[in-house]
């Protein structure tokens, strides 16, 4: 039976065709490093890649890559592909989650190894009101505080016996972990979209990514300015990976203004564009402003305006699955009747993304780099994303790398 992955997803609502960015490959066709990256086999081909990165870093004597989990929230689940009474096994971060869903609609985090034979509660765990059920032995932990409440075939629960309860909201239409080393510092609050809550905005498409790189450098690129015209500059009809130089790049190109910077808030940074289409280098049309927030290590709410079609937004995730490999979703939100100007936009984006993950894909981190004056925004954004390491933040360790 022919097996085929594509080599990055982009997803659209029902309404309209999945479309996939690059061509299918046939998997005895293509090498292991071109496989794709789907949930189910990522894993075993991305661990040596990212292994062999580690070991890349080192040769080119970068060995101060930074920890690869920051402290700050993390969205792990998009709140539609989880509904209630229903469990998910996430592994992310470095550890092993168990998502479920009450009746009540009331999302639950913890631990998914039951810590009485080791059993994935993830994994066909049963959601019996405010508890999950391993499925193993049917031993049952409290969604609240992680303690296990009830051993079928015991009189005696000892109370000792638990599993880790994580904190998490659901905000924005996706769930969030919050992730800090340091026990003692506690969550901010994840800001609320008010069009999302009133139901201004709805849903309207998706792009999903997987990047070999540190979670870092994603962030980074909305404070390296420089970068906008040398990638972004060109047509998105002209390509992704390797933009060509053709009609349409005399035709049409992309006219980039962006700054960035930190606010009052240690774990809130800005990002401005004003983005312009520019048709034969002379006339200007399409513009649109776009202001992100940068909301701790791995969320980015976009608030987009075209003075022609209105208001619409963006929120990109960006989830560790592994040390250096990154999920990452974009969730589309505009009124309804902007559907289809909507979905030239996921398409221009996905093509712009995938122009950044090329870069990422094949390159190093320079944890020292050697920047020039114009350059003054990405060491600013360096200093700023260093609140989310602490010192008890776990750095690399090629030999526990290879025990992933």
């Amino acid at each position: 039976m022919c097996t085929y992955v594509c080599m990055c997803i982009r997803t659209y609502t029902h309404r309209y065709p999945v479309l996939y960015s690059r061509c299918r490959y046939h998997l005895d066709r293509i090498p292991d490093c071109q496989i794709l990256k789907t949930e189910k086999n990522i894993r075993n081909i991305n661990k040596k890649m990212a292994i062999n990165r580690l070991k890349n870093n080192r040769s080119a004597k970068t060995k101060d890559l930074p920890p690869p989990y920051p402290n700050g929230w993390y969205g792990v689940l998009e709140s539609s592909m989880l509904s209630a009474g229903k469990s998910m096994y996430i592994s992310c971060l470095g550890q092993h989650f168990a998502v479920y869903r009450t009746q009540a609609h009331k999302v639950y985090v913890l631990d998914t190894y039951c810590p009485h034979l080791g059993a994935n509660m993830g994994l066909s765990g049963r959601v019996v009101g405010d508890n999950i059920e391993c499925p193993f032995h049917k031993w049952s932990f409290r969604g609240i505080d992680g303690r296990c409440t009830n051993i079928p075939y015991s009189s005696c629960v000892p109370s000792a016996i638990k599993v880790k309860k994580w904190i998490s909201t659901e905000v924005n239409d996706h769930i969030f972990i919050w992730y800090n080393v340091e026990d003692l510092e506690q969550p901010w609050t994840i800001p609320i979209s008010d069009e999302l809550q009133t139901k201004q905005f709805v849903y309207q498409g998706r792009n999903e990514f997987y990047v070999n790189c540190h979670i870092q450098e994603i962030p980074e690129n909305g404070a390296d300015l420089a970068h906008f015209a040398a990638i972004h500059k060109k047509s998105f009809m002209s390509g992704c990976i390797d933009a060509k130089e053709n009609f349409l790049t005399n035709f049409a190109r992309h006219d980039w203004k962006a700054s960035w910077s930190a606010t009052e808030d240690k774990h809130i940074a800005e990002v401005k564009l004003c983005h312009y289409i520019v048709l034969f280098n002379k006339f200007k049309f399409f513009k649109i402003n776009v202001t992100g927030k940068q909301l701790g290590p791995s969320y980015v709410h976009l608030f987009l305006h075209s003075p022609i079609f209105g208001s619409f937004q963006i929120f990109q995730t960006i989830t560790p699955v592994e040390p250096l490999l990154q999920k990452v979703v974009h969730r589309f939100y505009a009124p309804r009747l902007m559907a289809p100007i909507v979905k030239i936009l996921i398409c221009g984006e996905s093509i712009m993304f995938e122009r950044d993950m090329n870069i990422w894909d094949h390159k190093i981190y320079r944890g020292n780099p050697q920047l020039i004056v114009e350059d003054s925004s990405v060491k600013k954004f360096r200093k700023w994303y260093s609140n989310f390491y602490s010192v008890n933040s776990d750095g690399f360790n090629i030999s526990e790398t290879l025990q992933w």
